[in-house]
């Protein structure tokens, strides 16, 4: 049973000031560096097609927080992924074949570059060069835009397809990809069907990895340590403690993930970064984070 599990607390991370609170959270999320980010309007652009709106970046990290001011953001469902010159993507989630629905701000949050990387975007993170990892969900792998089919890619900051997901021996094609995990120039992917853990390097290629774990959300790598967050029905808490071969992630122990409080979890978003999970709190104002290094 889940209660009987070893129990493994959360470490609070990062929360949004007080004086934010009346602001929207259109998205969060936790950048490479340990960064908490949160994309604040005055009210919710959800919806196709919005009016051009102006938006705030607040960023915690380093016991400071810092504002970037976001002019004429056309998501209607953004998502929010730092980069590492300062400036900032949003792209929307949802789009249509003829839509250039990933925009790029500078440091000073003017918008440069806009371009299209497809629809049904499920993570989106930058490596250190900048480059952006994308993982879609179902709708778009199995929708009627070529840019989403292949489950996973890598586009440049100018809209240039740098890589692109091919079936390979122990993975086949992607239905979902389920987590994704971006560090340094290496992007880990656990997608749907078969859930084998992919270990790729644009340069090297993909190692791919039996797992034996379904149905996981989040992943942290650390050595030859893999930690696999969440799972289906009640197993949404589940942490299952992996030790990485050649061609396999051995499962070696199994517990549950809780709240630094030690209250449990519930469905949370995670965001995985190298050998940290982050753990979005309920109404989205605060980061908790698990680091197995």
């Amino acid at each position: 049973m889940p209660s009987r599990r070893p129990e493994t607390r959360l470490a609070p991370f990062a929360r949004l000031p007080r004086r934010y609170h009346d602001r929207h959270i259109a998205h969060s999320t936790v950048d490479a560096y340990g960064r908490a980010h949160w994309l604040l309007t005055e009210r919710d652009p959800g919806g196709r097609r919005p009016d051009p709106y102006d938006a705030v970046v607040v960023t915690v990290g380093d016991d400071s927080v810092g504002e970037t001011h976001l002019h004429a953001v056309l998501a209607g469902f953004p998502a929010l992924e730092p980069l590492p010159d300062g400036g900032f993507v949003v792209a929307d989630q949802r789009s249509r074949a003829n839509e250039d629905h990933v925009q790029l701000f500078d440091a000073f949050g003017r918008c440069g570059a806009r371009f299209r990387v497809g629809d049904a975007i499920g993570h989106l993170q930058a490596d250190e060069a900048g480059d952006l990892w994308v993982g879609y969900f179902d709708e778009g792998i199995y929708g009627d835009d070529p840019l989403s089919r292949p489950g996973l890619r890598c586009w440049s900051t100018t809209g240039e397809a740098l890589w692109t997901f091919r079936p390979v021996s122990g993975a086949g094609e992607i239905s979902h990809c389920y987590a994704l995990n971006v560090h340094g120039r290496t992007a880990w992917a656990y997608p749907y069907t078969d859930f084998p853990l992919l270990e790729i390097d644009r340069e090297r290629g993909v190692r791919v990895r039996r797992t034996g774990v379904h149905g996981a959300r989040g992943l942290a790598v650390h050595g030859d340590r893999l930690v696999l967050f969440g799972g289906y029905e009640d197993e949404h808490d589940r942490l299952v403690d992996c030790r990485l071969t050649d061609e396999t992630a051995e499962p070696v122990t199994e517990g549950r993930l809780v709240l630094p409080d030690g209250s449990t979890i519930g469905r949370r978003r995670v965001v995985s970064r190298g050998p940290r999970l982050y753990v979005q709190g309920e109404a989205a104002l605060e980061w908790s984070v698990l680091d197995i290094s």
